[in-house]
């Protein structure tokens, strides 16, 4: 009898996992032209951006650029800080996806390629995955939910490579609007 009452606990979190995150992405997608005006609240509002930005899974909304532009204008590190945290946080949605078993992109070639790493390696790949720019993020989070990794091991891997990406970019906004505005004068 508890076995039975288990399961149905495991798919009620499952598909409220799953509705969640479909509907995070659908409300971020259809506020996507006026996430920028975050960037108005300082560190609160980057860390607003970065974390909706995030909170898509497999959509794209705007947030690095707003960082890296943030960078010339609020101290980087901070940006990048608050940026990372936001980041890792609004990763959660892709985990959550995995996590609900029901990854729509178990068959996909990039998801067959990531998810033996995050077998192997964990939440080294995570960092690495979260620390570089690329479009394949949401996948590995979708992997590590799906191998049942625990939450919170994904979270720190994830927040430490999300703030290494995100301060890169808060300084590379820094250095570089600085360079072209002392090359215009």
């Amino acid at each position: 009898m508890a076995k039975k009452e288990n399961n149905w606990q495991t798919i009620f979190l499952r598909v409220s996992a799953l509705l969640i995150v479909i509907g995070i992405t659908v409300y971020i997608y259809s506020i996507r032209e006026h996430v920028s005006q975050f960037s108005a609240w300082g560190y609160p509002g980057i860390f607003l951006i970065a974390l909706m930005a995030n909170a898509t899974v497999l959509m794209p909304a705007p947030g690095v650029a707003i960082i890296y532009a943030m960078g010339s204008i609020l101290n980087p590190l901070w940006v990048g800080l608050s940026a990372g945290a936001g980041g890792a946080i609004g990763e959660l949605s892709g985990y959550l996806a995995g996590f609900s078993g029901q990854a729509v992109i178990e068959r996909a070639d990039i998801y067959e390629r990531i998810t033996p790493w995050i077998k192997k390696y964990g939440g080294w790949t995570i960092l690495v995955l979260a620390a570089i720019p690329n479009p394949f993020f949401d996948i590995a989070g979708i992997a590590a939910g799906a191998a049942k990794m625990p939450m919170w091991r994904f979270l720190i891997f994830c927040l430490f490579g999300q703030i290494i990406k995100m301060t890169m970019f808060a300084y590379a906004g820094k250095y570089s609007i600085e360079w072209i505005s002392n090359f215009i004068r």
